[in-house]
């Protein structure tokens, strides 16, 4: 019964970061883009930090666990990633084209 209801939710929280990002990304500075791909960053490290240590102790099999379950929680930040380029790069086009437009005034 709730199942539509908390995947509209959880969408709606994704459609939102995307386009928090997309809008940090746009920014002057290139830093307050960079804040959400450091937070899932951050949250991948503490996610594969978290693992379970096996009662047998650290084996060839969890370490390659953890590695697999890094790079998986690593899939956000690298979608986040994807954003800011595409949006800096937009944002450098735009820049190249304003100081084209102003060497023409003069």
């Amino acid at each position: 019964m709730n199942f539509p209801v908390n995947t509209l939710i959880a969408l709606a929280f994704l459609v939102g970061i995307v386009f928090l990002q997309i809008f940090l990304s746009k920014k002057e500075s290139k830093f307050p883009g960079l804040v959400l791909p450091i937070i899932s960053f951050l949250v991948a490290i503490l996610y594969a930090m978290n693992m379970a240590m096996p009662p047998e102790g650290v084996t060839g099999g969890f370490v390659w666990e953890a590695i697999v379950a890094f790079l998986l929680a690593n899939i956000p930040t690298l979608i986040l990633l994807a954003i800011y380029f595409a949006s800096r790069k937009s944002n450098s086009r735009k820049k190249q084209l304003d100081k084209m437009n102003i060497q023409d005034l003069n």
